[in-house]
């Protein structure tokens, strides 16, 4: 979809900024917190700690659940200033520390190799939006990108952002929304210092180079400017961490003057902004996990009357743009794989069908040009890009690709007026490339191709895709990527999927997954249900009463690579993140034999208490997605069932790494403390159990390129240390 406009789906514990997600921020921190993960004592600990059981329980449709780790959740949250809490947090990081410190040579030999296949000195490329061109610029040993233009007709390069200033003096950082205005002459960004994912907005004069005195604290959205570049339309954050409003800034004027332009009643609905292709109209855009609502109104005056497109209705998504007259609408009202409608400005909810939806091509989403539109989509899981002419929009003219697995998508496209698009293409074997597109010769022109310094010879690799039948019939794919020169005969083999929000995983390029898989690793992500990789309905059977279907097809899936030969029970690695480290969690408590490494990062694991408490900012929003175990019996009881805290049984498990953020305003910090504790009583095995929380940084980990290799690296040794393959 097109970057400046706004699409009306609001998905969760994705790490993008415009992401919304399950738990709420730490809107404030106690100087204990920002202290060093290691316990004053210098000596090393001999064993892990063990935390206290205090009686806890609480009862729901005439269950009653006991929860003797309860107590790990701050009483004071979103403030954590509970010693016994910070103890022994910090008494599972020095041990940790402890256990890795043997195979610190090890992480850092595989830091030092994943950082020569960076690039230091890398940069994008240029790309024309108006009178300039932008870019950005990694310097050699920086952590942070700089951001540059120059005028298109020709003179010298302006910086015009530099993060490693605004970063230096913080342990952590991330810029959030960058937007340049229309005119080129003022420049909107929000930067977050904690990891909480509340962001303080500011105003720079890129003729001046001054940054204004307007700071608008408490974002959670994009930055959209409207009123030629006078105004700035933006989400504040409530204290339940979600953006229920759009406001307007005027520059100059007193933040505190600032008009709701839209505010969103329903306590489970988002709110968002952007602006349509040719940027007439601000897009007014809220909803869930399953319902959106979009209302328009000038871009020259957005406090002026706002224009519904359709009133909300459950069940139904759609998102829009406008050309002219008519209003351009993707929805799944008539089609669970979504159809391209159009209908009069003057009567937007009067849907007409352009395309309609198809049982066996997935329309993901839309963008208008002056002369063509594209539509993109999915064609048994592979991404199609496909010119349209307006005249005659049933005749397609595909973009090919000629690997038999790749993801490939429209890139930045600033501008409405263009004879060529950007493209990004990328597959397991082939590094991330940015390609144009010349529109009316259909020539593909490779403009750059991500470098690997110390070397990378892609014939070494080989890339498959295969389909394992899960065990209620359904085909599910699966990537593969290997060594060409990789024995035949089973070897330790890294699974990896996510399963949740209709997120697809695309199978990519990675050059930190090289230092596995040049150790003799098969690479392989499971598209198994819950994303959408292969229609919508796919991402339905993973999700509320069929959420167990994510859980069982990736056990189906590692079991079928036993029986195609890749590997065997106990030389399997996996990993997942968020809604992935609860995948984690199940097939641990399921499946424990199959694993020989389990590595959940700020996993999502006490399911059920999570969405019993309304009072977590994100809980309501998210009920679409899980089901209300509050007002549901059923829902209760199946959540009850896979919830990986609570099915935590006395048997053997796997080696397991897990990682947490004490800021993770998405997945809070005792998810996983709670999960460890109960897994450290309950564990009849002498396997490694680890946990590791970010004391500075929130759900996406340390910021900065080389902090978060390094964090990739001591993934990678742990598995290397416990599941096998070369040191």
């Amino acid at each position: 979809m097109s970057s400046k406009r706004l699409l009306a789906a609001f998905s969760v514990f994705g790490l993008s900024v415009s992401s919304l997600a399950l738990s709420a921020p730490l809107a404030a921190q106690s100087a204990a917190n920002q202290e060093s993960s290691v316990p004053a004592s210098t000596s090393e600990p001999t064993a892990p700690p063990v935390a206290e059981k205090r009686d806890y329980s609480y009862s729901h449709h005439g269950i009653t659940i006991s929860d003797p780790y309860n107590w790990l959740r701050d009483a004071s949250y979103p403030t954590i200033d509970d010693e016994d809490i910070l103890d022994h947090v910090k008494a599972e990081n020095a041990w940790f520390e402890a256990q890795m410190k043997p195979h610190q040579p090890l992480v850092d030999t595989l830091f030092e190799e994943m950082k020569a296949r960076i690039k230091e000195d890398d940069s994008t490329v240029p790309q024309k939006d108006g009178d300039w061109l932008y870019w950005s610029e990694f310097e050699e040993g920086a952590e942070y990108r700089k951001y540059y233009r120059k005028p298109v007709a020709g003179g010298d390069t302006q910086l015009i952002l530099d993060e490693n200033a605004l970063a230096d003096g913080v342990e952590y950082f991330r810029l959030g929304s960058f937007s340049v205005s229309k005119s080129g002459r003022y420049l909107a960004f929000s930067t977050d210092t904690d990891g909480s994912e509340r962001f303080t907005a500011r105003i720079k004069d890129l003729e001046t180079g001054e940054l204004l005195p307007d700071e608008i604290p408490g974002t959670l959205s994009g930055l959209t400017w409207v009123m030629g570049d006078r105004g700035l339309v933006y989400g504040l954050a409530t204290k339940e961490w979600r953006v229920d409003n759009a406001r307007l800034h005027v520059i100059g004027q007193p933040v505190e003057s600032d008009v709701e332009i839209y505010h969103e009643e329903d306590e489970g609905f988002r709110v968002g902004t952007g602006l349509t292709a040719q940027e007439d109209w601000l897009v007014i855009a809220t909803g869930d996990n399953e319902t959106s609502e979009v209302r328009l109104v000038s871009a020259a005056d957005p406090t002026g009357e706002q224009i519904l497109v359709k009133p909300r209705k459950k069940g139904v998504e759609y998102d829009v743009d406008v050309r002219g007259d008519t209003v351009w609408v993707h929805t799944n009202d008539e089609h669970v794989n979504f159809r391209l409608a159009t209908a009069p400005l003057d009567n937007p909810g009067e849907w007409t069908t352009l395309i309609a939806g198809s049982d066996e091509f997935y329309l993901t989403g839309f963008d208008l040009f002056k002369d063509f539109f594209v539509t993109e989509g999915r064609l048994e899981g592979l991404d199609q890009i496909q010119l349209r002419s307006y005249v005659e929009p049933a005749l397609v003219k595909p973009i090919a690709f000629m690997e038999p697995s790749f993801s490939a998508g429209l890139s930045d496209n600033p501008e409405y007026d263009t004879d060529r698009l950007r493209l990004s293409y990328t597959s397991m074997v082939t590094p991330n490339s940015v390609y144009d597109y010349v529109v009316d010769t259909a020539e593909l022109e490779l403009l750059k191709q991500q470098e690997i310094p110390s070397g990378y010879d892609p014939d070494l690799y080989v890339t498959e895709r295969l389909t394992i039948r899960a065990r209620d019939g359904a085909m599910v794919p699966v990537s593969v990527v290997r060594r060409k020169d990789r024995p035949a005969e089973p070897g330790p083999l890294h699974l990896y999927a996510y399963g949740a929000y209709g997120y697809a995983i695309p199978p990519g390029f990675s050059t930190t997954r090289l230092s596995l898989v040049d150790r003799g690793y098969a690479y392989a992500i499971a598209h198994i249900r819950g994303g959408d990789d292969l229609g919508r309905n796919w991402y339905l059977g993973g999700k509320l009463n069929e959420r167990t279907n994510t859980f069982t097809d990736f056990v189906d899936v590692a079991k079928g690579l036993v029986a195609e030969g890749y590997t065997a029970p106990g030389k399997i690695s996996i990993s997942g993140g968020s809604a992935g480290g609860e995948l984690m969690g199940v097939v641990a408590n399921t499946d424990p034999d199959l694993w020989g490494a389990v590595v959940a990062h700020v996993p999502f694991v006490d399911v059920l208490s999570t969405m019993l408490d309304k009072d977590l900012p994100l809980t309501p929003g998210e009920w679409p997605e899980w089901g209300n175990p509050i007002e549901s019996k059923q829902a209760f009881a199946y959540m009850l069932s896979y919830s990986p805290y609570d099915q935590v049984t006395a048997q053997d498990y796997p080696p397991m790494l897990v990682t947490a953020g004490l800021n993770d305003p998405r997945v809070t910090y005792w998810e996983p403390a709670k999960w460890v504790a109960k897994l450290r009583e309950y564990k009849t095995d002498d396997n490694t159990l680890l946990l590791k929380t970010n004391m500075g940084a929130g759900h996406g980990g340390k910021s900065g390129r080389f902090e978060s290799i390094r964090e990739m690296a001591e993934e990678v040794a742990f598995i290397l240390w416990q599941n096998g393959g070369a040191e």
